[in-house]
């Protein structure tokens, strides 16, 4: 058998493969941390929203993991989601790494990493290509990103 963090890990991605943001949420312990590239930092809540909006707008969406790892304290994965990026109806391959430091059976740390200039380039086409690399650019797809997440939030607290 396993180590049950190994199982974590799996149940996240296998849960993220059904775009059942619930159970991903439910992996993560109150105080979560979540970074990559967009969201930079993501405490708490906020980073199961996130991964509930991304699961309520996915178009043409699949993915893939391998390589889990983990122990008591630290874990890692390989991931690859395809999908089609709605605001320029791109289709977008994102090879991600994923590190986790876990407590008590749930994720409390987990940092995402991937080459943003790959992925603008893919998400915008040409402008990316040029100047996904570029900090302005940058800044504007997290500005656009935490913006999208913010009124995500906000129409999903109205709702409940």
């Amino acid at each position: 058998m396993s180590h049950p963090n190994v199982e974590l890990i799996k149940r996240f991605y296998q849960a993220f493969q059904r775009l059942d943001a619930e159970t991903m949420a439910a992996c993560y312990g109150a105080d979560v941390r979540f970074s990559d590239p967009v969201f930079e930092d993501l405490r708490g809540a906020a980073a199961g929203d996130m991964w509930r909006m991304l699961a309520a707008r996915a178009q043409a969406f699949s993915l893939s993991f391998e390589r889990v790892q983990a122990d008591d304290h630290r874990g890692s994965a390989h991931w690859v989601a395809t999908y089609v990026f709605s605001q320029t109806g791109r289709t977008v391959v994102n090879r991600i790494e994923a590190r986790f430091v876990f407590h008590d059976g749930k994720i409390i740390e987990h940092r995402d990493r991937f080459d943003l200039w790959r992925w603008a380039s893919q998400a915008l086409g040409l402008k990316g290509l040029l100047l996904g690399w570029a900090p302005p650019v940058r800044r504007a797809i997290r500005r656009q990103a935490s913006m999208g997440l913010q009124q995500f939030r906000t129409a999903r607290a109205q709702r409940d």
